[in-house]
């Protein structure tokens, strides 16, 4: 990215992360395309990009950007070295888009880009700094999956400051005073769920069903996710520390009260022998429960870890 090109602000920029979505790509492009000219037809953007992050995809995704953009002067793209993760891409992309409003959405064709003229409008208003999407329904989702997300939604409502919306989508248009706000942020162990609403400002939400991948398969597994989840957990909220303490204390007051019941059994029964089973169940237990809490304490020191050790989020291979 030259200097000049990053010196010279355009109306409207979409930040793309990509991930092995060759299949998906020139979908994406077409219907995100024509709804911009119908926004650039109608006067209310003049300019546009597109900023494709391509995060170290294995099939034809680069090839495609490349594609893209030789034929039309508004597409550019990030390549990466290797796959750093989505919130290494979709970052990579804020920091890179020059628009007045910019837009993040993924490009498996779940975001609807035919929403972009009703969110454009709230956040021109200027009654919004923000235009979120979230989905009514997970319809075709596997049960277990939706089950589970549910409840990570509601989780997260529980342990953490931040309002976080059930079935929110990462598919948001922003002014730029939201996003310099997002990258104004340092910390190297981001959530963008939970980013968007910490930061406040006012964001006004559009509901609509779920809508089935355009073409491949997801690159989220259930375990993928899962990490996911727990990434989020940690980098916004302490409470996990909190239910070790408390689990810490009432297994002190526990061990006191059980001490207590010992000594008084064997001044009025004595029984020195038997107990043995009870007593493994019991050593077992409060050993589970260290390697539990202590497994937390690591969590925590491992994202501290990564903090103070600096390394970039991303390393750019090529660009255009």
């Amino acid at each position: 990215m030259t200097d000049s090109r990053k010196q010279t602000m355009v109306d409207i920029s979409l930040v793309i992360p990509c991930f092995n979505e060759e299949d998906t790509l020139s979908v994406l492009y077409k219907e995100a395309n024509c709804v911009l000219a119908e926004l650039i037809k109608a006067g209310s953007v003049s300019t546009r990009e597109y900023i494709f992050v391509d995060d170290g995809s294995k099939d034809n995704t680069l090839s495609i950007f490349r594609q893209l953009a030789n034929d039309d002067n508004n597409v550019h793209y990030l390549s990466f070295s290797r796959n750093f993760g989505k919130e290494a891409a979709l970052l990579a992309g804020l920091q890179t888009a020059r628009g007045t409003f910019v837009v993040t959405l993924d490009a498996d064709g779940q975001d609807p880009p035919s929403l972009i003229p009703l969110m454009l409008e709230a956040v021109i208003s200027g009654e919004y700094d923000c235009a979120g999407t979230r989905r009514i329904n997970r319809a075709g989702e596997p049960p277990i999956r939706s089950f589970f997300a549910r409840r990570f939604y509601a989780l997260m409502k529980k342990i953490t400051d931040v309002e976080i919306i059930d079935g929110a989508r990462d598919f948001r248009l922003m002014n730029r005073k939201y996003m310099d706000a997002i990258l104004a942020l340092p910390e190297r162990n981001r959530f963008s769920k939970c980013i968007f609403p910490w930061i406040g400002y006012k964001t006004k939400w559009f509901e609509y069903e779920n809508i089935a991948r355009t073409a491949g398969k997801t690159k989220w597994s259930f375990w993928k996710l899962l990490l996911y989840s727990l990434d989020g957990i940690i980098a916004f909220s302490s409470k996990p520390l909190a239910i070790a303490s408390v689990m810490g204390i009432f297994l002190f007051l526990s061990a006191l009260a059980f001490i207590v019941f010992i000594i008084v059994r064997r001044l009025i029964w004595g029984d020195p022998v038997s107990g043995w089973a009870s007593t493994i169940c019991i050593i077992l237990f409060c050993s589970g429960i260290q390697l539990f809490t202590t497994g937390i304490l690591g969590q925590y020191m491992a994202k501290i870890h990564t903090e103070v050790k600096q390394r970039p989020q991303y390393i750019i291979r090529e660009a255009q």
